[in-house]
């Protein structure tokens, strides 16, 4: 009876750490946003996390999950590893984020709702978490907001500041992209908690939001929401400052939500592309669900329009 009831245990662990790779590739919870890291042989996907009821009118997220696999159809939960809490200056939100590393450590950049006080008139504003784990513990690298509502004033609405997106140049030079309404983007200190430099805007074509930034080929790819309900579009240049050249739609409108938000990686010799719909039973705009397929290119350099399918993207190593 004993080894019945271990075998149970044991299941039921196995069960709620281990997700299977159909899309959604998460279904324990209610996930958006997706950011994907490889590091040493693993993809590490940082999510927000929408907890809003059936009937909810506006968005519930109160922190950030991860998850990770080997390959591509297995991810292992690590749980909320970052939450609204651990900024003492914010006020509720946690919205779209991204990770990388550097140097050992790992830079979590969040954007998230600022509270009204002596440094900030409130709106959403960019923090960063640090760690020396991709699945933390984080914390609060400077204490204080990185990018407040006030430091950007080319849009008038306090959500202008969402989504960040940090890319490293082959020079080490690293930069940090966000926005909504406009895209905007500025120099990071080898630091990577301090500016260097003037904050910079512009307006890709249809621009909504969650750019996501990566080179290939020399080639620089801007990668973002367009018009609303969202579809993603996409921009290349010859430099990471622009100008920058408008290539089209690779994302119809995603199935029952009115967002999604890319994430790109290349990951043991193929590249896959992550978003997020409302597939989920009692899905929607509000209860989210992060998905994933492969991505293709064409000879020259052109991405080639995302498939959205239920199977999702096959194990690395099964062809």
């Amino acid at each position: 009876m004993k080894n019945k009831v271990f075998i149970f245990i044991v299941g039921i662990v196995l069960a709620t750490t281990f997700i299977s790779g159909q899309n959604p590739i998460i279904k324990g919870v209610f996930t958006a946003d997706p950011a994907p890291l490889v590091y040493k042989g693993k993809v590490y996907l940082y999510v927000g996390h929408d907890t809003a009821t059936v009937d909810a009118k506006t968005y519930q997220m109160p922190d950030w999950l991860v998850y990770s696999s080997s390959d591509m159809v297995n991810w292992e939960s690590h749980g909320p590893c970052l939450t609204v809490k651990d900024f003492a200056w914010a006020s509720y939100a946690a919205n779209a984020a991204h990770c990388i590393e550097r140097n050992g450590k790992f830079y979590w950049y969040i954007s998230i709702i600022h509270r009204a006080n002596t440094d900030s008139k409130g709106g959403v504003a960019i923090g960063v978490a640090v760690s020396d784990s991709p699945t933390g513990p984080y914390k609060d690298a400077i204490g204080k907001a990185l990018i407040t509502n006030d430091m950007t004033t080319d849009m008038k609405h306090a959500w202008d500041d969402l989504d960040p997106a940090v890319f490293i140049d082959d020079d080490g030079q690293a930069y940090l992209f966000w926005g909504n309404g406009s895209c905007k983007w500025v120099k990071l200190k080898e630091n990577m908690v301090e500016l260097d430099g003037p904050i910079y805007t512009f307006k890709p074509q249809n621009f909504t939001e969650a750019p996501w930034v990566y080179k290939r080929n020399g080639v620089y790819y801007l990668v973002y929401a367009a018009n609303f309900p969202e579809t993603i579009e996409y921009c290349t240049a010859k430099s990471i400052e622009g100008p920058w050249t408008y290539r089209g739609l690779i994302q119809d409108r995603s199935y029952n939500s009115s967002t999604t938000h890319p994430g790109i990686i290349d990951f043991k010799g193929k590249t896959y592309y992550f978003y997020h719909d409302g597939s989920l039973p009692t899905g929607g705009d509000y209860r989210r669900s992060v998905c994933v397929e492969s991505l293709y290119y064409n000879p020259d350099g052109t991405i080639q329009k995302i498939v959205q399918t239920k199977e999702g993207v096959k194990a690395v190593n099964e062809k």
